[in-house]
């Protein structure tokens, strides 16, 4: 029996997260400081051109990988390409927020493997180093891979 994927590959990776300075207060006769906004993931590799290109040849990379291909065989991977681009892009701290399927759903009917989350990640992690993303920011990105790790799993958050 085939297994289709919705989300998998970038969509395996990300949870959204956001970033944003926090509120300072002034003291009394002292002007207020100037709130710095810190940027986002999104906007630190380089906004959506950066999603799109790393979505291009992830995919690339993932659809010529025997170990995870088999999930992509009767997906449409121009619809598949444009849910992970705003997908990632949410999942970044980009400016529209996700509305699709939560990781838990997206996955809930496929048979997902340790292994198979591992070499997605793997994919992605190569993809933004090709790209020349500085290695700190690849930490970044992966740090929020491994959040949805569980979700995607289909196993339970540990404690």
């Amino acid at each position: 029996m085939k297994k289709n994927i919705h989300s998998l590959g970038l969509g395996i990776i990300f949870a959204s997260i956001s970033f944003g300075a926090g509120c300072l207060e002034s003291k009394k006769n002292q002007p207020a400081p100037v709130q710095e906004k810190t940027a986002s993931l999104y906007e630190r590799i380089g906004g959506q051109p950066a999603i799109d290109a790393a979505v291009e040849i992830f995919y690339k990379k993932v659809l010529a990988d025997k170990r995870v291909n088999h999930f992509f065989e009767d997906i449409n991977m121009n619809k598949q390409r444009g849910k992970q681009k705003a997908f990632l892009a949410a999942a970044l701290g980009g400016p529209v927020p996700w509305k699709g399927k939560d990781m838990r759903k997206a996955h809930a009917s496929l048979d997902l493997k340790e292994s198979d989350f591992s070499t997605i990640a793997e994919h992605l992690q190569a993809t933004l180093e090709e790209l020349k993303v500085d290695a700190k920011l690849i930490g970044e990105v992966m740090a929020v891979v491994a959040t949805t790790k569980d979700a995607v799993l289909n196993r339970k958050p540990a404690k």
